[in-house]
């Protein structure tokens, strides 16, 4: 639903989400978290309690498989006791909310990272990461293999079929990439999407890993690879090592590949970045990756 109108499909699709809380609660406040669209920040008050849920449905920019995926991760966290948000309850075929939908708690903490960021903080987002690779997991309908992080985009993909414009450095890239192999192994689950806004934090404290819906299995350099670009993006190009090491010291053993996965990453961005002033920086991060590579 695009809308936080509480009539017809809304209503439906609140009335469900309050269920899942309490058989007599009530939705009482509804928040789009994202420029009028969901997900929505529910307070639900029940006679018992009034809390805050988030409610996950089909939007412009999420489908039903992307709510499967993420019902299906939050349950592979919880049961390895993850830090991540618990599932409150699903409807992946819409007959009691009128759309695939789900309803998960929400994590107490900021996603808001400081303007200067701190090697510890680095470290532990490193570390963060580093847990969920710790879980070795085979692939499944809704946690499929992923090889790219934020697997529903393609960007280079796009630029080889010429619908998307190209430059020098991103075509040369493309091809060093696609003329590599990667190293194999089992695989182990994969977060999907890491960056800065998919991280709760309370002080120095990693408290969740957040918004799953692009999650599955694969390499840990898929997530590692992705983090490692956004905090070069916004953080600098010292801030990947920190990442690194983070990740090295919670896993015990050293990361494999770690050049063709920073380069996986930077391909699987917008030629321009948006916003524009992070082009430069994933250009450098990108040359620096292709000079171990090659």
């Amino acid at each position: 639903m695009g809308s936080t109108d509480e009539s017809g499909p809304m209503r439906a699709m609140l009335e469900w989400a309050a269920a899942c809380v309490d058989d007599a609660a009530r939705v009482v406040g509804v928040r789009a978290l994202h420029a009028g669209d969901g997900p929505w920040l529910l307070r639900v008050e029940s006679p018992r309690r009034l809390v805050e849920v988030v409610l996950r449905a089909p939007t412009p920019r999420i489908d039903g498989e992307m709510i499967a995926t993420n019902v299906a991760a939050l349950r592979v966290a919880e049961e390895h006791s993850l830090p991540a948000p618990r599932l409150l309850g699903a409807d992946l075929d819409g007959l009691a909310a009128g759309v695939p939908a789900s309803v998960e708690t929400v994590v107490p903490g900021s996603s808001a990272w400081p303007a200067r960021v701190g090697a510890d903080r680095l470290r532990a987002a490193g570390a963060a990461i580093a847990r969920v690779h710790r879980i070795p997991l085979a692939p499944s309908d809704h946690l499929p293999v992923r090889a790219r992080p934020i697997a529903v985009d393609d960007f280079a993909r796009e630029r080889r079929l010429g619908r998307m414009p190209t430059t020098p450095l991103l075509r040369h890239a493309d091809v060093v990439v696609r003329a590599v192999t990667a190293a194999g192994g089992p695989t182990v689950f994969l977060h999907g999407d890491v960056w800065p806004g998919n991280t709760m934090w309370s002080g120095a404290v990693c408290r969740a890993l957040i918004d799953w819906k692009t999650a599955g299995v694969g390499s840990p350099g898929v997530d590692l690879g992705e983090l490692r670009k956004q905090v070069a993006l916004a953080n600098g190009p010292d801030a990947p090592r920190h990442v690194l090491e983070g990740w090295e010291r919670a896993s015990g053993v050293r990361a494999e590949d770690v050049p063709y996965w920073d380069a996986v990453a930077a391909l699987n961005t917008p030629t321009a970045c948006d916003p524009p002033e992070h082009t430069a920086p994933r250009d450098s991060f990108l040359r620096a990756a292709l000079a171990r590579l090659e």
